[in-house]
């Protein structure tokens, strides 16, 4: 497994924290709509040299620049980690 913190609230993991770095849970429009604004999805490579994409996606530097724009990400995410089981 990969090396990094889980952020959560009401329960559920909706961002992770891996290296100085900040990656929001995501489903396919929003990981759609992260790329767009620069993201990249996180990735760690295995002892066995493969590597694992999980759908967390990088926070997009604007988000840091921006309160409100970091709140509607974060919602978002939040949103998407409570919807799944």
């Amino acid at each position: 497994m990969f090396g990094g913190l889980g952020i959560y609230a009401e329960g559920k993991m909706f961002a992770l924290a891996v290296d100085g770095e900040v990656y929001l849970k995501t489903d396919a429009a929003f990981a759609e709509a992260l790329r767009h604004l620069g993201s990249r999805p996180f990735a760690y490579a295995r002892k066995d040299g493969r590597v694992v994409t999980l759908s967390y996606w990088l926070l997009p530097d604007a988000a840091y620049d921006e309160p409100d724009m970091l709140a509607d990400l974060s919602a978002r995410a939040l949103g998407i980690a409570g919807a799944q089981p």
